[in-house]
Protein backbone atom coordinates (compact mmCIF):
# COMPACT_ATOMS: atom_id res chain seq x y z
CA UNK A 1 0.00 0.00 0.00
CA UNK A 2 1.16 3.35 -0.85
CA UNK A 3 -0.19 7.32 -1.43
CA UNK A 4 -0.52 10.36 -0.06
CA UNK A 5 -3.88 12.13 2.37
CA UNK A 6 -6.66 10.79 -0.04
CA UNK A 7 -5.14 8.83 -2.33
CA UNK A 8 -4.39 5.28 -1.78
CA UNK A 9 -3.09 2.23 -3.74
CA UNK A 10 -3.85 -1.24 -3.03
CA UNK A 11 -2.02 -4.00 -5.02
CA UNK A 12 -2.98 -6.97 -2.63
CA UNK A 13 -4.61 -9.82 -4.69
CA UNK A 14 -8.59 -9.70 -5.24
CA UNK A 15 -9.07 -6.53 -3.05
CA UNK A 16 -7.63 -4.56 -5.55
CA UNK A 17 -9.96 -4.79 -8.69
CA UNK A 18 -12.87 -4.32 -5.70
CA UNK A 19 -11.55 -1.19 -4.36
CA UNK A 20 -10.54 0.11 -7.97
CA UNK A 21 -13.91 -0.68 -8.99
CA UNK A 22 -15.54 0.78 -6.14
CA UNK A 23 -13.72 4.11 -6.21
CA UNK A 24 -15.15 4.68 -9.81
CA UNK A 25 -18.60 3.82 -9.20
CA UNK A 26 -21.89 6.18 -9.64
CA UNK A 27 -23.88 4.75 -6.47
CA UNK A 28 -25.27 6.37 -3.32
CA UNK A 29 -24.93 3.71 -0.36
CA UNK A 30 -27.45 5.13 1.85
CA UNK A 31 -29.60 4.16 4.42
CA UNK A 32 -32.96 5.31 4.90
CA UNK A 33 -32.69 7.33 8.76
CA UNK A 34 -36.43 6.30 9.60
CA UNK A 35 -35.11 3.07 9.33
CA UNK A 36 -32.17 3.60 12.04
CA UNK A 37 -29.43 3.04 9.86
CA UNK A 38 -26.32 5.63 8.71
CA UNK A 39 -26.33 7.70 5.57
CA UNK A 40 -23.06 8.10 3.51
CA UNK A 41 -22.85 10.10 -0.01
CA UNK A 42 -19.79 8.53 -1.97
CA UNK A 43 -18.26 10.94 -4.70
CA UNK A 44 -19.31 9.68 -8.41
CA UNK A 45 -16.87 10.35 -11.59
CA UNK A 46 -19.01 12.62 -12.50
CA UNK A 47 -18.47 14.87 -9.36
CA UNK A 48 -21.82 15.37 -9.49
CA UNK A 49 -23.96 17.29 -6.73
CA UNK A 50 -25.61 14.08 -5.12
CA UNK A 51 -22.73 11.89 -5.57
CA UNK A 52 -20.53 13.89 -3.13
CA UNK A 53 -20.18 13.19 0.40
CA UNK A 54 -21.76 15.60 3.26
CA UNK A 55 -19.03 17.15 4.57
CA UNK A 56 -20.95 19.70 6.54
CA UNK A 57 -21.93 17.30 8.93
CA UNK A 58 -20.29 17.53 12.44
CA UNK A 59 -17.54 15.46 13.17
CA UNK A 60 -15.23 13.70 15.87
CA UNK A 61 -11.76 14.97 15.85
CA UNK A 62 -8.91 12.10 15.60
CA UNK A 63 -6.78 13.40 17.77
CA UNK A 64 -6.03 10.30 19.89
CA UNK A 65 -2.29 9.03 19.89
CA UNK A 66 -0.72 6.33 19.86
CA UNK A 67 0.60 6.47 23.15
CA UNK A 68 -2.76 7.30 24.31
CA UNK A 69 -4.21 4.63 22.86
CA UNK A 70 -2.13 2.47 23.76
CA UNK A 71 -2.06 3.52 27.84
CA UNK A 72 -6.46 3.51 27.29
CA UNK A 73 -5.97 -0.45 26.28
CA UNK A 74 -3.77 -0.73 29.37
CA UNK A 75 -5.71 1.42 32.19
CA UNK A 76 -8.64 -0.21 30.97
CA UNK A 77 -8.34 -3.05 32.78
CA UNK A 78 -6.60 -2.23 36.00
CA UNK A 79 -9.74 -1.02 38.25
CA UNK A 80 -11.12 -1.50 41.84
CA UNK A 81 -11.76 -4.83 40.59
CA UNK A 82 -8.36 -5.73 40.79
CA UNK A 83 -6.79 -3.76 43.72
CA UNK A 84 -9.85 -4.34 45.89
CA UNK A 85 -12.27 -7.52 44.88
CA UNK A 86 -9.68 -9.67 44.32
CA UNK A 87 -9.23 -10.92 47.25
CA UNK A 88 -12.74 -12.01 47.54
CA UNK A 89 -11.77 -15.23 44.50
CA UNK A 90 -8.92 -15.71 46.73
CA UNK A 91 -11.18 -16.91 49.13
CA UNK A 92 -13.79 -18.22 47.43
CA UNK A 93 -11.75 -20.66 45.08
CA UNK A 94 -8.26 -20.62 46.99
CA UNK A 95 -4.89 -19.42 45.65
CA UNK A 96 -4.49 -22.05 42.37
CA UNK A 97 -8.44 -22.08 42.08
CA UNK A 98 -8.48 -18.14 41.94
CA UNK A 99 -5.48 -18.62 39.41
CA UNK A 100 -7.32 -20.73 36.99
CA UNK A 101 -10.04 -18.58 36.93
CA UNK A 102 -8.53 -15.44 36.36
CA UNK A 103 -6.96 -17.17 33.33
CA UNK A 104 -9.85 -18.84 32.26
CA UNK A 105 -12.18 -15.34 32.20
CA UNK A 106 -8.47 -13.59 31.07
CA UNK A 107 -8.48 -16.04 27.99
CA UNK A 108 -11.93 -15.32 27.04
CA UNK A 109 -11.65 -11.20 27.28
CA UNK A 110 -8.62 -11.88 24.91
CA UNK A 111 -10.68 -13.30 22.06
CA UNK A 112 -13.96 -10.43 22.84
CA UNK A 113 -11.04 -7.87 22.05
CA UNK A 114 -9.21 -9.51 19.22
CA UNK A 115 -12.68 -9.58 17.92
CA UNK A 116 -13.63 -5.99 18.59
CA UNK A 117 -9.91 -4.93 17.12
CA UNK A 118 -11.00 -6.71 13.50
CA UNK A 119 -13.93 -5.21 13.22
CA UNK A 120 -12.92 -1.91 14.76
CA UNK A 121 -9.36 -1.24 12.40
CA UNK A 122 -11.84 -2.49 9.64
CA UNK A 123 -14.51 -0.19 10.18
CA UNK A 124 -13.41 2.68 12.49
CA UNK A 125 -16.76 3.62 14.57
CA UNK A 126 -17.18 5.65 18.13
CA UNK A 127 -20.20 3.52 18.92
CA UNK A 128 -18.75 -0.51 17.81
CA UNK A 129 -21.81 -2.24 19.50
CA UNK A 130 -24.67 -0.37 17.98
CA UNK A 131 -22.74 0.02 14.82
CA UNK A 132 -22.03 -3.40 14.42
CA UNK A 133 -25.02 -4.95 15.24
CA UNK A 134 -27.20 -2.99 13.41
CA UNK A 135 -25.27 -3.70 9.97
CA UNK A 136 -24.12 -7.45 10.85
CA UNK A 137 -27.32 -8.18 12.12
CA UNK A 138 -30.79 -6.58 13.00
CA UNK A 139 -30.69 -2.48 13.24
CA UNK A 140 -33.27 -3.08 15.54
CA UNK A 141 -30.30 -5.39 18.12
CA UNK A 142 -27.75 -2.19 17.50
CA UNK A 143 -30.45 -0.05 18.96
CA UNK A 144 -30.83 -2.20 21.67
CA UNK A 145 -27.19 -2.44 22.89
CA UNK A 146 -26.41 0.97 21.84
CA UNK A 147 -28.93 2.32 24.27
CA UNK A 148 -28.26 -0.22 26.84
CA UNK A 149 -24.57 -0.14 26.04
CA UNK A 150 -24.88 4.15 27.60
CA UNK A 151 -27.49 2.75 30.87
CA UNK A 152 -24.95 0.50 31.75
CA UNK A 153 -21.99 3.41 31.67
CA UNK A 154 -24.25 6.10 32.60
CA UNK A 155 -24.91 4.25 35.61
CA UNK A 156 -21.33 3.22 36.40
CA UNK A 157 -20.32 7.12 36.42
CA UNK A 158 -23.14 7.43 38.94
CA UNK A 159 -21.55 4.49 41.29
CA UNK A 160 -18.14 6.18 40.55
CA UNK A 161 -19.32 9.65 41.92
CA UNK A 162 -20.78 7.99 45.42
CA UNK A 163 -17.22 6.07 45.60
CA UNK A 164 -15.44 9.19 45.49
CA UNK A 165 -17.14 10.54 48.52
CA UNK A 166 -16.65 7.25 50.13
CA UNK A 167 -12.69 7.23 49.31
CA UNK A 168 -12.18 10.87 50.27
CA UNK A 169 -13.62 10.71 53.52
CA UNK A 170 -10.76 8.38 54.69
CA UNK A 171 -9.06 11.10 55.22
CA UNK A 172 -11.60 13.88 55.98
CA UNK A 173 -14.50 12.01 57.12
CA UNK A 174 -16.14 15.39 58.85
CA UNK A 175 -16.86 16.48 55.34
CA UNK A 176 -19.96 15.78 53.43
CA UNK A 177 -18.85 12.94 51.11
CA UNK A 178 -21.37 14.85 48.85
CA UNK A 179 -18.85 17.63 48.29
CA UNK A 180 -16.17 15.40 46.78
CA UNK A 181 -18.49 13.83 44.62
CA UNK A 182 -19.64 17.07 43.11
CA UNK A 183 -16.17 18.11 42.76
CA UNK A 184 -15.38 14.74 40.95
CA UNK A 185 -18.36 15.05 38.70
CA UNK A 186 -16.63 18.57 37.75
CA UNK A 187 -13.66 17.17 36.78
CA UNK A 188 -14.54 14.44 35.22
CA UNK A 189 -17.13 16.73 33.03
CA UNK A 190 -14.14 19.50 31.88
CA UNK A 191 -11.77 16.70 31.23
CA UNK A 192 -14.20 15.07 28.60
CA UNK A 193 -15.51 19.03 27.24
CA UNK A 194 -12.36 20.58 26.71
CA UNK A 195 -11.49 18.01 23.70
CA UNK A 196 -10.57 14.51 23.28
CA UNK A 197 -7.13 15.54 23.84
CA UNK A 198 -8.05 16.69 27.44
CA UNK A 199 -9.82 12.97 28.10
CA UNK A 200 -6.54 10.51 26.28
CA UNK A 201 -3.72 12.85 28.30
CA UNK A 202 -5.59 12.55 31.37
CA UNK A 203 -6.16 8.81 31.10
CA UNK A 204 -2.55 8.20 29.83
CA UNK A 205 -1.53 9.57 33.13
CA UNK A 206 -4.44 8.39 35.49
CA UNK A 207 -3.67 4.75 33.75
CA UNK A 208 0.46 5.39 34.05
CA UNK A 209 -0.09 5.85 37.96
CA UNK A 210 -1.91 2.17 38.06
CA UNK A 211 0.37 0.58 36.02
CA UNK A 212 3.24 1.78 38.53
CA UNK A 213 1.32 0.39 41.66
CA UNK A 214 0.81 -3.06 40.14
CA UNK A 215 4.67 -3.27 38.85
CA UNK A 216 6.04 -1.94 42.22
CA UNK A 217 3.37 -3.76 43.82
CA UNK A 218 4.64 -7.16 41.98
CA UNK A 219 8.45 -6.09 43.26
CA UNK A 220 7.19 -5.62 47.04
CA UNK A 221 5.32 -8.95 46.58
CA UNK A 222 8.20 -11.01 45.08
CA UNK A 223 10.75 -9.45 47.62
CA UNK A 224 7.83 -10.41 50.56
CA UNK A 225 7.34 -13.73 49.19
CA UNK A 226 11.05 -14.89 48.99
CA UNK A 227 11.83 -13.10 52.88
CA UNK A 228 14.06 -10.51 51.73
CA UNK A 229 11.26 -7.70 53.60
CA UNK A 230 8.86 -8.91 56.04
CA UNK A 231 11.03 -10.41 58.39
CA UNK A 232 10.11 -14.19 56.63
CA UNK A 233 10.47 -16.55 54.55
CA UNK A 234 6.86 -17.08 53.03
CA UNK A 235 7.49 -18.80 49.58
CA UNK A 236 4.47 -21.37 48.49
CA UNK A 237 3.27 -22.23 52.33
CA UNK A 238 -0.18 -20.79 52.08
CA UNK A 239 -1.07 -22.97 48.95
CA UNK A 240 -0.69 -26.28 51.41
CA UNK A 241 -3.39 -25.22 54.45
CA UNK A 242 -6.70 -25.71 54.84
CA UNK A 243 -8.77 -24.84 51.19
CA UNK A 244 -5.63 -24.30 48.84
CA UNK A 245 -4.57 -24.70 46.73
CA UNK A 246 -8.22 -25.55 45.28
CA UNK A 247 -11.28 -24.40 47.66
CA UNK A 248 -14.44 -26.17 46.68
CA UNK A 249 -12.65 -27.75 43.33
CA UNK A 250 -14.53 -26.91 40.53
CA UNK A 251 -17.68 -24.92 41.79
CA UNK A 252 -15.08 -22.78 43.71
CA UNK A 253 -13.36 -21.93 40.51
CA UNK A 254 -16.77 -21.02 38.86
CA UNK A 255 -17.93 -19.35 41.46
CA UNK A 256 -14.07 -17.32 40.82
CA UNK A 257 -14.94 -16.90 37.09
CA UNK A 258 -17.77 -14.83 37.80
CA UNK A 259 -16.33 -12.37 40.15
CA UNK A 260 -13.39 -12.21 37.69
CA UNK A 261 -15.48 -11.40 34.55
CA UNK A 262 -16.88 -8.49 36.25
CA UNK A 263 -13.12 -7.23 37.09
CA UNK A 264 -12.45 -7.36 33.57
CA UNK A 265 -15.38 -5.08 32.40
CA UNK A 266 -14.34 -1.70 30.85
CA UNK A 267 -11.61 -3.44 28.37
CA UNK A 268 -13.83 -2.98 25.44
CA UNK A 269 -13.56 0.77 25.90
CA UNK A 270 -10.67 0.92 23.86
CA UNK A 271 -13.31 0.08 20.86
CA UNK A 272 -14.94 3.51 21.54
CA UNK A 273 -11.73 5.38 21.19
CA UNK A 274 -11.05 4.18 17.35
CA UNK A 275 -13.47 6.80 15.66
CA UNK A 276 -11.42 9.61 17.29
CA UNK A 277 -7.84 7.84 17.10
CA UNK A 278 -5.58 9.37 14.12
CA UNK A 279 -3.78 6.26 13.03
CA UNK A 280 -6.20 3.43 12.86
CA UNK A 281 -4.70 1.12 10.94
CA UNK A 282 -1.52 1.08 13.19
CA UNK A 283 -2.68 2.17 16.60
CA UNK A 284 -5.73 -0.03 16.92
CA UNK A 285 -4.08 -3.64 16.63
CA UNK A 286 -1.14 -2.39 18.38
CA UNK A 287 -3.66 -1.38 21.03
CA UNK A 288 -5.62 -4.80 20.81
CA UNK A 289 -2.48 -7.09 20.98
CA UNK A 290 -1.44 -5.75 23.80
CA UNK A 291 -4.62 -7.06 26.08
CA UNK A 292 -2.92 -10.49 26.18
CA UNK A 293 -0.14 -9.35 27.57
CA UNK A 294 -1.47 -6.82 30.08
CA UNK A 295 -4.24 -9.19 31.28
CA UNK A 296 -0.87 -12.23 32.00
CA UNK A 297 1.42 -9.48 33.66
CA UNK A 298 -0.82 -7.49 35.40
CA UNK A 299 -3.73 -9.93 36.37
CA UNK A 300 -2.30 -12.94 36.48
CA UNK A 301 1.41 -12.42 38.06
CA UNK A 302 -0.99 -9.90 40.74
CA UNK A 303 -2.94 -12.88 41.54
CA UNK A 304 -0.22 -15.49 42.19
CA UNK A 305 1.70 -13.08 44.30
CA UNK A 306 -2.00 -12.01 46.61
CA UNK A 307 -2.47 -16.17 46.69
CA UNK A 308 1.41 -16.43 48.06
CA UNK A 309 1.25 -14.04 50.72
CA UNK A 310 -1.97 -14.29 51.98
CA UNK A 311 -3.87 -17.26 53.60
CA UNK A 312 -6.98 -18.11 51.93
CA UNK A 313 -8.93 -18.55 55.43
CA UNK A 314 -7.99 -14.59 55.85
CA UNK A 315 -11.64 -13.11 56.91
CA UNK A 316 -10.56 -9.62 55.50
CA UNK A 317 -10.24 -11.27 51.80
CA UNK A 318 -14.07 -11.51 52.21
CA UNK A 319 -14.94 -8.20 54.01
CA UNK A 320 -13.44 -6.48 51.81
CA UNK A 321 -15.47 -5.46 48.28
CA UNK A 322 -16.45 -2.11 48.13
CA UNK A 323 -14.01 1.48 47.53
CA UNK A 324 -14.32 1.73 51.58
CA UNK A 325 -12.68 -1.02 52.67
CA UNK A 326 -9.13 -0.29 51.02
CA UNK A 327 -7.58 -0.59 54.55
CA UNK A 328 -8.35 -4.65 54.01
CA UNK A 329 -7.64 -4.89 50.13
CA UNK A 330 -5.35 -7.51 49.11
CA UNK A 331 -3.13 -5.02 48.02
CA UNK A 332 -2.39 -3.34 51.31
CA UNK A 333 -2.39 -6.00 52.97
CA UNK A 334 0.81 -7.48 50.99
CA UNK A 335 2.33 -4.19 51.03
CA UNK A 336 1.67 -4.21 54.92
CA UNK A 337 3.25 -7.80 55.23
CA UNK A 338 6.22 -6.14 53.70
CA UNK A 339 6.58 -3.56 56.62
CA UNK A 340 4.84 -0.26 54.45
CA UNK A 341 2.27 1.11 57.48
CA UNK A 342 1.67 3.97 55.32
CA UNK A 343 0.24 1.29 52.29
CA UNK A 344 -3.66 2.08 53.31
CA UNK A 345 -2.73 6.16 52.37
CA UNK A 346 -1.34 5.15 48.86
CA UNK A 347 -3.85 2.78 48.15
CA UNK A 348 -6.37 5.00 49.33
CA UNK A 349 -4.90 7.71 46.71
CA UNK A 350 -4.35 4.85 44.02
CA UNK A 351 -8.04 3.73 44.73
CA UNK A 352 -9.52 7.54 44.16
CA UNK A 353 -7.26 7.75 40.89
CA UNK A 354 -8.74 4.90 39.58
CA UNK A 355 -12.25 5.84 40.41
CA UNK A 356 -11.91 9.09 38.87
CA UNK A 357 -10.21 7.37 35.62
CA UNK A 358 -13.37 4.83 35.24
CA UNK A 359 -15.75 7.70 35.75
CA UNK A 360 -13.92 9.79 33.08
CA UNK A 361 -13.91 6.62 30.58
CA UNK A 362 -17.50 5.85 31.20
CA UNK A 363 -18.29 9.76 30.63
CA UNK A 364 -16.37 9.37 27.55
CA UNK A 365 -17.81 6.20 26.24
CA UNK A 366 -21.34 7.44 27.11
CA UNK A 367 -21.30 10.16 25.05
CA UNK A 368 -19.15 8.97 21.77
CA UNK A 369 -22.45 6.50 21.91
CA UNK A 370 -24.72 8.71 22.37
CA UNK A 371 -23.62 11.01 19.81
CA UNK A 372 -24.12 8.19 16.97
CA UNK A 373 -27.47 7.30 18.26
CA UNK A 374 -28.47 10.78 17.83
CA UNK A 375 -26.64 10.53 14.10
CA UNK A 376 -28.58 8.02 13.12
CA UNK A 377 -31.77 9.22 14.10
CA UNK A 378 -32.16 6.58 17.23
CA UNK A 379 -32.05 9.54 20.17
CA UNK A 380 -32.89 13.27 19.83
CA UNK A 381 -31.38 15.52 16.99
CA UNK A 382 -30.12 18.04 19.50
CA UNK A 383 -27.52 15.47 20.56
CA UNK A 384 -25.87 15.63 17.57
CA UNK A 385 -24.42 19.07 18.18
CA UNK A 386 -20.79 19.03 18.22
CA UNK A 387 -18.31 21.92 19.49
CA UNK A 388 -15.03 23.15 17.44
CA UNK A 389 -12.90 21.10 19.44
CA UNK A 390 -15.03 18.06 18.11
CA UNK A 391 -16.92 17.00 21.70
CA UNK A 392 -20.56 16.26 21.37
CA UNK A 393 -21.28 19.18 24.00
CA UNK A 394 -24.87 18.29 24.43
CA UNK A 395 -24.42 14.04 24.37
CA UNK A 396 -21.70 15.09 27.47
CA UNK A 397 -24.40 17.27 29.17
CA UNK A 398 -27.31 14.76 28.62
CA UNK A 399 -25.11 11.87 30.17
CA UNK A 400 -23.60 14.26 33.13
CA UNK A 401 -27.29 14.48 33.89
CA UNK A 402 -28.86 11.61 34.18
CA UNK A 403 -25.40 10.06 35.97
CA UNK A 404 -26.44 13.24 38.43
CA UNK A 405 -29.99 11.88 38.76
CA UNK A 406 -28.97 8.38 39.41
CA UNK A 407 -26.46 10.00 42.12
CA UNK A 408 -29.31 11.48 44.16
CA UNK A 409 -31.19 8.25 44.04
CA UNK A 410 -28.61 6.69 46.06
CA UNK A 411 -28.74 9.37 48.37
CA UNK A 412 -32.26 9.17 48.74
CA UNK A 413 -32.20 6.20 50.95
CA UNK A 414 -33.69 3.84 48.77
CA UNK A 415 -30.83 1.39 48.20
CA UNK A 416 -33.01 -1.67 46.54
CA UNK A 417 -33.54 1.46 43.86
CA UNK A 418 -29.81 1.79 43.43
CA UNK A 419 -28.85 -2.29 43.64
CA UNK A 420 -30.96 -2.40 41.20
CA UNK A 421 -29.35 -0.19 39.06
CA UNK A 422 -26.17 -1.31 39.69
CA UNK A 423 -26.95 -4.78 38.61
CA UNK A 424 -28.42 -3.62 35.58
CA UNK A 425 -25.28 -1.84 34.56
CA UNK A 426 -22.99 -5.36 35.54
CA UNK A 427 -24.84 -7.62 33.72
CA UNK A 428 -25.15 -5.46 30.62
CA UNK A 429 -21.15 -5.45 30.28
CA UNK A 430 -21.66 -9.37 29.87
CA UNK A 431 -24.09 -8.35 27.34
CA UNK A 432 -21.87 -6.28 25.18
CA UNK A 433 -19.27 -8.98 24.85
CA UNK A 434 -21.83 -11.37 23.84
CA UNK A 435 -22.82 -8.80 21.09
CA UNK A 436 -19.30 -8.44 20.24
CA UNK A 437 -18.74 -12.08 19.58
CA UNK A 438 -21.49 -12.76 17.88
CA UNK A 439 -21.14 -9.13 15.41
CA UNK A 440 -17.69 -10.73 14.75
CA UNK A 441 -18.90 -13.88 13.44
CA UNK A 442 -21.23 -12.98 11.34
CA UNK A 443 -18.63 -10.26 9.91
CA UNK A 444 -16.15 -12.56 9.01
CA UNK A 445 -19.32 -14.93 7.29
CA UNK A 446 -19.99 -11.72 4.77
CA UNK A 447 -16.84 -10.44 4.21
CA UNK A 448 -15.75 -14.47 3.01
CA UNK A 449 -18.86 -14.64 1.14
CA UNK A 450 -18.88 -11.87 -0.77
CA UNK A 451 -15.45 -13.11 -1.88
CA UNK A 452 -13.25 -11.10 0.26
CA UNK A 453 -9.41 -12.36 1.06
CA UNK A 454 -9.28 -12.27 4.78
CA UNK A 455 -5.40 -11.42 4.36
CA UNK A 456 -6.63 -8.36 3.34
CA UNK A 457 -7.81 -7.25 6.66
CA UNK A 458 -5.59 -4.63 8.17
CA UNK A 459 -6.04 -6.79 11.46
CA UNK A 460 -7.25 -10.20 11.74
CA UNK A 461 -8.05 -11.73 14.81
CA UNK A 462 -6.60 -14.70 15.81
CA UNK A 463 -7.85 -18.41 16.00
CA UNK A 464 -10.96 -17.54 14.53
CA UNK A 465 -13.62 -19.45 14.77
CA UNK A 466 -12.64 -20.63 18.00
CA UNK A 467 -12.15 -17.71 19.34
CA UNK A 468 -15.69 -16.00 19.50
CA UNK A 469 -16.84 -19.89 19.96
CA UNK A 470 -14.96 -20.33 23.00
CA UNK A 471 -15.89 -16.68 24.30
CA UNK A 472 -20.21 -17.25 23.77
CA UNK A 473 -19.94 -20.27 25.54
CA UNK A 474 -18.23 -19.18 28.49
CA UNK A 475 -20.46 -15.54 28.59
CA UNK A 476 -23.32 -17.94 28.82
CA UNK A 477 -22.05 -20.11 31.53
CA UNK A 478 -21.12 -16.61 33.22
CA UNK A 479 -24.69 -15.19 32.79
CA UNK A 480 -26.72 -18.28 34.43
CA UNK A 481 -23.77 -19.01 36.82
CA UNK A 482 -24.61 -15.41 38.17
CA UNK A 483 -28.11 -16.06 39.94
CA UNK A 484 -27.29 -19.24 40.65
CA UNK A 485 -26.63 -17.87 44.66
CA UNK A 486 -29.91 -16.57 43.99
CA UNK A 487 -31.97 -19.58 43.01
CA UNK A 488 -30.00 -22.35 45.89
CA UNK A 489 -29.60 -23.53 48.33
CA UNK A 490 -32.71 -20.78 48.86
CA UNK A 491 -34.92 -18.65 46.48
CA UNK A 492 -34.28 -14.92 46.65
CA UNK A 493 -36.60 -13.59 44.52
CA UNK A 494 -35.58 -9.77 44.94
CA UNK A 495 -32.02 -11.14 44.30
CA UNK A 496 -33.20 -12.88 41.16
CA UNK A 497 -35.13 -9.93 39.85
CA UNK A 498 -32.36 -7.37 40.62
CA UNK A 499 -29.38 -9.44 39.16
CA UNK A 500 -31.50 -10.21 35.42
CA UNK A 501 -33.11 -6.89 34.92
CA UNK A 502 -30.81 -5.99 32.32
CA UNK A 503 -32.74 -8.94 30.24
CA UNK A 504 -35.56 -7.77 29.68
CA UNK A 505 -34.87 -3.95 29.56
CA UNK A 506 -33.14 -5.32 26.56
CA UNK A 507 -35.98 -7.29 25.11
CA UNK A 508 -37.74 -4.01 25.52
CA UNK A 509 -35.43 -1.35 23.71
CA UNK A 510 -34.78 -4.31 21.29
CA UNK A 511 -38.76 -5.28 20.69
CA UNK A 512 -39.79 -1.67 20.80
CA UNK A 513 -38.05 -0.80 17.91
CA UNK A 514 -38.47 -3.42 15.45
CA UNK A 515 -41.96 -3.07 16.10
CA UNK A 516 -42.03 0.50 15.24
CA UNK A 517 -39.44 0.60 12.13
CA UNK A 518 -40.44 -2.98 10.90
CA UNK A 519 -36.64 -3.93 10.56
CA UNK A 520 -35.39 -7.27 9.27
CA UNK A 521 -32.68 -9.54 10.31
CA UNK A 522 -29.58 -8.18 7.71
CA UNK A 523 -28.91 -10.92 4.85
CA UNK A 524 -25.44 -12.41 4.61
CA UNK A 525 -24.54 -11.31 1.18
CA UNK A 526 -26.31 -7.65 1.69
CA UNK A 527 -23.79 -6.62 4.83
CA UNK A 528 -22.17 -3.21 3.48
CA UNK A 529 -18.75 -3.90 3.94
CA UNK A 530 -17.68 -0.76 1.96
CA UNK A 531 -19.40 2.54 3.47
CA UNK A 532 -16.76 3.96 6.10
CA UNK A 533 -14.47 1.63 5.83
CA UNK A 534 -10.99 2.33 6.71
CA UNK A 535 -9.82 1.70 2.91
CA UNK A 536 -12.78 4.04 1.97
CA UNK A 537 -11.80 6.66 4.47
CA UNK A 538 -7.81 6.63 3.54
CA UNK A 539 -8.76 7.15 -0.03
CA UNK A 540 -11.35 10.05 0.21
CA UNK A 541 -8.77 11.95 2.90
CA UNK A 542 -11.20 11.71 5.81
CA UNK A 543 -7.99 9.65 7.50
CA UNK A 544 -4.33 10.37 7.06
CA UNK A 545 -2.17 8.06 5.53
CA UNK A 546 0.81 7.08 7.82
CA UNK A 547 3.95 5.83 6.48
CA UNK A 548 4.57 2.10 7.80
CA UNK A 549 6.63 1.86 10.42
CA UNK A 550 9.07 -1.17 11.24
CA UNK A 551 8.31 -2.56 14.92
CA UNK A 552 11.22 -3.17 17.41
CA UNK A 553 12.63 -6.61 16.93
CA UNK A 554 11.58 -7.42 20.70
CA UNK A 555 7.86 -5.92 19.38
CA UNK A 556 8.20 -8.60 16.35
CA UNK A 557 8.43 -11.14 19.18
CA UNK A 558 5.93 -10.48 21.14
CA UNK A 559 3.55 -9.79 18.15
CA UNK A 560 3.76 -13.80 16.54
CA UNK A 561 0.10 -14.65 17.44
CA UNK A 562 -1.16 -12.04 15.05
CA UNK A 563 1.64 -11.60 12.42
CA UNK A 564 0.22 -10.86 8.87
CA UNK A 565 1.43 -14.19 6.36
CA UNK A 566 3.97 -12.71 4.19
CA UNK A 567 2.16 -12.01 0.19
Amino acid sequence: MSGTNGDIEVTTGSLHHRVSAYSGAKHDDSYDAKDNMYEEKHIGTDGSPNSIREHDEPKLKRRLKGRQMGMIAIGGTIGTGLFIGSGTTLATAGPAGSLVAYLVIGSMVFFVCTSLGEMSTFIPTSDPFNHFAARFMDPALGFAFGWNYWCSWMLTVASELVACGIIVQYWLPHINGIVWSLIALVIMFLLNAISVRGYGEAEFWMSSLKVLTVFVFLIVGILTVTGVTGGEYIGGSNWHIEGAPFKDHIVGILKACIVAAFSFQGTEIVGVTVGECANPRRDVPRAIRSVFWRILFFYISSILIIGLVIPNTDKNLVEAGGVGDVGISPFTMVFEKAGASWAAHIMNAVVLITVLSAGNSGLYACTRVMWVLAKEGKAPKILRKVTKHGVPIWALTFTALWSTVIFCISLAGNQNVYVFLINLSGLSGIGFWMGIGLCHWRFRRAYVAQGYDVKDLPYRAAFFPFGPIYALSLLVVIIFGQGYGTIWPKFDALGFVSTYLALPLFLIFWLTWKYTKKTKWVNMLDIDLTTGSLLEMERNGDIDIFPPEGPWTWKKYFRWMQRKPAE
